[in-house]
């Protein structure tokens, strides 16, 4: 429990930090103000993304693992354990 609460606490602060600051260029360009919106834009956003990437962590790995196994597998791959292809 404690390592997913750390990994979405550093998850979301990397991914609010990143997106708060791509949009808020987008939207109002580079200025004077620019470093002080872009912080306003991350306190509102970091919160909120901590909360669900806790909550949806989970369920995105199960997702992902289900989606790895549907996917062929590459041959040379090291995850590659089929023994006829050996």
């Amino acid at each position: 429990m404690k390592h997913r609460l750390i990994a979405a606490i550093l998850m979301s602060f990397g991914l609010s930090l990143l997106m708060s600051c791509w949009v808020t260029l987008i939207n109002l360009g580079w200025s004077d103000s620019f470093v002080a919106q872009w912080m306003a834009a991350f306190r509102l956003a970091w919160p909120p993304a901590a909360i669900l990437a806790f909550l949806l962590g989970p369920p995105a790995q199960i997702l992902a693992g289900y989606l790895a196994n549907r996917l062929p597998k590459f041959k040379g791959s090291k995850n590659d354990t089929d023994p006829q292809k050996l």
